[in-house]
């Protein structure tokens, strides 16, 4: 038996698959057979209705038994109702109260928890029973039945239960619901609603195909909510609500009418309806025709979700569904129950029990991993963590891992590691040794972690060793990333001295063994590599490690590979390696040498001072044109030698200077004339020199070279006196440009003359605005009051009794004295003077004021 269920099992898995099959779209439904005690009772008897509370499940049989269920289908309570088929179970909403009728005409109605009930037996077969949704409150113990004739039962006075007609003569009731305060049944020819509150019926719904047997087909009702009906029958679907008339149209009319919202036609027969949220859920009926025998037979049962539209619907999913014995069974042997607290669907047939569930987002990512779309599974699960419990983010980000190597997408597999493994450093291991299995650690390695967590040693140094067998470029790049604690440094450097063993001039693997000198803080040798390679990085580390006692010996090499640099890194760090040290070095190397002095020179004039003299020669020798500059600066520069230097050089300029700076004029101003022949030169060092002697020794060097005095009449009019050279030229003596050269020298006297004349202007204006400013100054009055005191009694400059005349002598320089305190003019100076101010010799003591009074 066991067996037989498990294959039933996977039949209706097989059936909802089929359907996945053909469509790419996600299923919106899960399907489960109903198991535990509804097997056992399936077994023997057969279902004929089913009704669903949130707490609990109802099940008729055709034995006319009534089962109580848990959700497990595990059988809690058991009644013996009829010995015939049960038709209907009705619930009300608190699950307090049953009602079941049967085929044989009895009636019950009865507390489940209490000791209430009311029987009855009528002499047709009772079709339905809907009991009050509030019949727990005493108020609403009401319940209609229908056969060929709808009932209403209404507990009176006295405990006694009173009937009344509400519709009869259209044939048999065949489905009733009742929501609030509307019922709603269908018999043979439509649909009637109900208000119980009014005694009204509203409505009239009439069916659209009078073809099918009502009683083959039967009409599927089912309320939405208070106000909206859904009425399925045959192939047609409508959906309608309930609404409020206005007062204006009422007259005769009930206060409420029934409007059609939506209506159309499905391609199968429904035995079910069951909304879902803005959806509906549809169980239908299914006949196909065989291909063989062209004879038609029943198919499986569809549960298909659709989307109503007004005159159409769009469908959303659909399911077919492998149900015990849907070979025999016909449109009215199906049942569509839903439990609206957790939208759980269970499909009724005779033989079976099929729940219908929304998929959840453990659902939705088993789906996703079927369809192999792991991103979207790990992003799903990722949003809905807190929500997902048969699956673990990790699980899934490792069977992606996976997917992607099958697929040979090794390098966004690795990348994929780095956010799936995370800090499980257990996991990065394990996943490397998968890569490396397949011959792919190069993919992995650029996602390694190099910090929390960090892996063994060995994975490092086993990646190392790949790269190092086929690729020296990415092995230098992972030197030159990773740092150097991930792995056993001692190992990675022999295993590179052994490839150099191959291949001795190889830079790459050089340069690389440098850095891991440098990991292992053997600076010595890192440095020698990068010396030899003459490359960049050798400044950089010898400042970052300050190695400056490794390269004392070593000043060359740096020279050779980048004189400036070199020399900047020397000046820098004098206390480190010190100048004699350097130039030492550089003993052997002039020209380096002289790079090295030069540019301590332009630091420093002094600091190098000893090798002043030394930087003579090899400025003569290297550099001329900085040679000038240098002993025009240097303040301990050696003039005997420098001079003996230039005159074996023939350096005409600097041994000029030179006799210039030790004194020798003349010999200078004779040397430019003699080789230079630079008559501009000659007047600008005369110029310079502001000697007279210079200028007589000009002239007369030049008194016999017609271009010479050319250049003197144009240049020596405001120096020295022209007629001086006018007198001495020759008669007859032909000079270029005479005229132009008279001409600028009348100009250079007559430009002489107005500057004299516009300086003694603006002097004589500027005395006489200032003579004018301090006659101003003096006239003006001076202020004395109380505070005042006299500079020579130092008591207040004013009386206390103003009454009583006084005398005071205010000075330009605004002392103050009382005029008896200052001394009486003498004959030999009648003015009177500012005792203080004296000493300036009538200066701003001046008396300027006399008050009396």
């Amino acid at each position: 038996m066991a067996e037989a269920e498990e294959q039933e099992t996977e039949s209706l898995e097989e059936s909802t698959d089929e359907s996945e099959e053909e469509s790419e779209e996600e299923p919106k439904l899960k399907y489960e057979r109903l198991s535990n005690g509804v097997t056992e009772i399936l077994q023997k008897d057969a279902a004929s209705c089913m009704t669903v509370h949130d707490k609990f499940l109802a099940l008729g049989t055709h034995y006319g038994k009534v089962y109580l269920l848990d959700v497990q289908g595990n059988i809690t309570q058991k009644f013996d109702v009829s010995p015939v088929k049960i038709n209907q179970i009705s619930l009300d909403d608190s699950g307090e109260h049953m009602g079941v009728c049967s085929e044989d005409g009895k009636l019950q109605v009865f507390g489940l928890y209490s000791g209430e009930e009311f029987h009855e037996t009528f002499d047709c077969p009772i079709k339905i029973i809907a009991v009050h949704p509030q019949f727990v409150r005493s108020s609403c113990k009401q319940f209609v039945t229908g056969g060929k004739k709808l009932l209403l039962f209404e507990r009176t006075w006295m405990n006694r239960w009173k009937s009344s007609v509400l519709h009869e003569g259209e044939g048999n009731i065949r489905s009733v619901k009742w929501r609030g305060h509307l019922i709603a049944w269908a018999n043979n020819m439509g649909v009637k609603v109900f208000d119980i509150t009014s005694k009204q019926r509203i409505s009239n719904v009439p069916r659209d195909d009078i073809s099918l047997r009502p009683d083959m087909y039967p009409c599927s009702l089912c309320w939405k909510d208070n106000v909206t009906l859904i009425i399925g029958w045959g192939t047609s679907i409508k959906i309608c609500s309930v609404k409020e008339r206005h007062a204006s149209e009422m007259r005769d009319l009930p206060s409420r009418y029934v409007e059609i919202v939506s209506q159309f036609e499905t391609e199968f027969y429904i035995s079910g309806l069951a909304p879902l949220c803005d959806q509906l859920v549809v169980l239908s009926y299914v006949k196909e025709v065989s291909e063989k025998t062209e004879r038609e037979y029943c198919a499986r049962p569809r549960l298909d979700i659709i989307q109503p539209l007004p005159e159409t619907c769009e469908e959303i999913s659909s399911d077919a569904l492998t149900v015990r014995g849907f070979q025999e069974n016909e449109c009215r042997d199906y049942h569509l129950e839903y439990s609206e607290g957790e939208s759980l669907f269970y499909v009724v047939s005779p033989r079976d029990v099929v729940v219908a569930k929304e998929r959840d987002q453990d659902d939705h990512i088993d789906w996703l991993l079927e369809k192999k779309k792991y991103e979207e599974a790990l992003m799903a699960a990722e949003i809905s963590q807190r929500n997902i419990k048969r699956h673990k983010i990790l699980d899934i980000g490792l069977a992606y891992v996976n997917h992607l190597v099958e697929r040979g997408e090794y390098d966004m597999a690795a990348r994929k590691c780095q956010k799936i493994l995370g800090k499980n450093a257990s996991l990065w291991e394990y996943e490397v040794y998968k890569f490396k299995e397949i011959g792919q650690l190069k993919a992995i390695s650029p996602y390694l972690p190099r910090g929390d967590p960090v892996l063994k040693p060995l994975i490092y140094e086993m990646i190392l060793h790949e790269f190092l067998e086929s690729d020296y470029e990415g092995f230098a790049t992972l030197i030159r990333e990773w740092p150097g604690d991930l792995y056993n440094n001692s190992v990675i450097v022999q295993a590179v001295r052994d490839h150099l063993k191959k291949d001795s001039q190889n830079k790459t693997l050089l340069k690389t063994l440098a850095e891991l000198y440098t990991y292992d803080k053997n600076y010595g040798n890192a440095l020698e590599i990068y010396l030899t390679l003459r490359h960049k990085d050798v400044f950089q580390l010898i400042h970052k490690h300050n190695l400056f006692s490794s390269i004392k010996d070593k000043i060359v090499l740096l020279m050779d590979f980048d004189s400036e640099k070199a020399v900047d890194m020397l000046l820098d760090n004098e206390d480190k390696i010190s100048i004699k040290k350097v130039v030492e070095e550089l003993e052997d190397r002039p020209e380096l040498q002289h790079v090295y002095l030069h540019k301590l020179f332009k630091r420093d004039h002094h600091k190098g001072q000893r090798y002043h003299e030394k930087q003579i020669s090899l400025y003569a020798e290297y550099d001329r044109p900085n040679l000038l500059p240098f002993l025009r600066d240097s303040t301990h520069c050696p003039l005997e030698k420098a001079l003996e230097i230039c005159q074996q050089r023939n350096f005409v300029e600097e041994t000029v200077y030179l006799l210039s700076r030790m004194g020798n004029s003349r010999s200078a101003l004779k040397m430019i004339m003699e080789e230079l022949h630079d008559v501009d030169k000659a007047i600008e060092f005369a110029k310079e020199q502001d000697d007279g002697e210079l200028w007589e020794d000009l002239i007369l060097y030049s008194i016999d070279k017609p271009p010479f005095i050319t250049g003197l009449l144009n240049n020596i009019g405001t120096h020295v006196d022209p007629i001086l050279l006018i007198h001495r030229i020759k008669e007859g003596m032909e000079i270029p440009n005479l005229r132009d050269s008279l001409v600028k020298i009348l100009q250079d006297y007559n430009l002489q003359i107005l500057l004299r004349e516009g300086c003694k202007k603006i002097l004589v204006a500027d005395s006489l605005s200032l003579l004018k400013k301090m006659h101003r100054t003096q006239m003006k009055g001076v202020l004395v009051d109380e505070e005042n005191i006299c500079e020579s009694c130092l008591s207040p400059i004013l009386p206390t009794d103003a009454a009583k005349p006084f005398s005071v002598v205010v000075f330009h320089c605004r002392h103050m004295f009382h005029k008896e305190c200052l001394p009486m003019p003498s004959m030999n100076a009648p003015a009177q003077y500012c005792n203080i101010c004296s000493a300036k010799n009538r200066g701003p003591g001046s008396a300027i004021l006399e008050m009396k009074k």
